[in-house]
């Protein structure tokens, strides 16, 4: 029994006492009832005090238990704005957070004067190390990762604390996020431009070397075009076969003339062929075929149409190596456009690059 148990005890003991003593006054008690009652005032306490003890058991309970064990002392700094590195060169984190320790207490240690900077120090290595592997546009997803890693107490190097981080902030400088938000832009950009210049060049190569290969091939395409109508494709023969030879820089084969020679008789007037001296025969160009399907489709002059067509053709002539006969249809059908020196311009130079010509593509 503890030491306030058994004072408990002996003012119960008392206060009884004095009730009884009361009570039998009041009540004019026989003179036996007196020694009676001091016996048993004596004989109650003794019984609780052994009763208490053989709960207790024979061990005595010294000083030192009865002592509760020394609340731990905890203290806090805050770290504002620290540069920690991240994965890519010259783009730190800003790190801000409170460090939260306690010390260690250990034998044969020299006392700690700044508990504080070394608490920091032990926090900023533990984030240290987790940034320094981490992209700076992942800031926020990075915070909270942090956040993790920093919630318990992990001692320092030198074993003298313990510390942890709460309330932590990563953030960028503004210059470093907008340089960051720029880069993104262009990324995405590019691999539009990409995706639609292999898309030009796909068509351009499709065009080339399956659609206009030659003119069977190019009569099976257009047949798929025009749902199968037979009648159509036989009746534009020669426009096609005017077209593939423009496309191949070849001539219209021998086979195929006749149809040519019938599309020229169909479309000339006949009194102006007789009044008209018959003109001597030259060799027919790429330029005469393409300028003889613009006129069969109704491609007429001045039709921008023309323009963005030959574009097409010439592009796919280039990727042949037929640079020569690609310039005399851009000549022809697309000439530069020229200034006068009032306008205070210069001249606009048609670029070579097939994958910069503008227009709807030829399909």
């Amino acid at each position: 029994m503890t030491t306030a148990r058994k004072t408990t005890t002996v003012f119960l003991t008392i206060l009884c006492a004095l009730l009884l003593t009361i009570v039998g006054l009041t009540q004019r008690w026989p003179a036996w009832t007196w020694p009676t009652l001091a016996v048993l005032l004596l004989v109650v306490p003794a019984a609780v005090f052994r009763v208490a003890s053989l709960r207790r058991g024979s061990m005595p309970v010294s000083f030192e238990e009865q002592l509760t064990a020394s609340p731990v002392e905890r203290t806090d700094c805050h770290v504002g704005q620290v540069a920690l590195p991240s994965l890519w060169a010259d783009y730190d984190f800003l790190f801000s957070a409170t460090v939260r320790w306690y010390l260690i207490e250990s034998p044969g240690k020299a006392p700690l004067l700044n508990p504080a900077g070394l608490a920091s120090e032990a926090v900023l290595n533990r984030a240290r190390a987790i940034t320094k592997n981490r992209e700076p546009g992942q800031a926020s997803l990075v915070q909270h990762e942090l956040s993790g890693a920093l919630s318990h107490m992990c001692p320092d190097s030198t074993g003298h604390l313990q510390a942890m981080a709460e309330n932590i902030n990563l953030t960028l400088l503004e210059q470093d996020q907008e340089r960051l938000s720029r880069l993104a832009k262009v990324r995405k950009d590019k691999a539009v431009w990409e995706h639609q210049r292999k898309y030009e060049q796909s068509k351009r190569q499709y065009l080339g070397e399956d659609v206009l290969k030659d003119t069977g091939s190019a009569v099976v395409w257009w047949l798929a075009k025009n749902d199968e109508h037979v009648e159509r494709t036989v009746a534009d023969l020669a426009l096609i076969a005017q077209l593939t030879s423009a496309a191949n820089d070849s001539d219209i084969p021998e086979r195929l003339q006749n149809l040519l020679s019938q599309q020229s008789e169909g479309l000339a007037d006949p009194e102006l062929l007789e009044e008209s001296p018959t003109p001597a025969p030259h060799e027919r160009t790429a330029v005469d075929h393409l300028a003889g399907f613009f006129d069969a489709v109704g491609f007429l002059e001045g039709d921008v149409r023309r323009a963005m067509v030959a574009k097409q053709i010439s592009g796919i002539i280039k990727q042949q190596n037929r640079y020569e006969t690609a310039e005399s249809l851009l000549r022809r059908f697309d000439p530069p456009t020229t200034f006068t020196p009032d306008d205070g311009e210069q001249p606009n130079h048609e670029t070579d690059d097939p994958d910069e010509t503008s227009g709807p593509p030829l399909t």
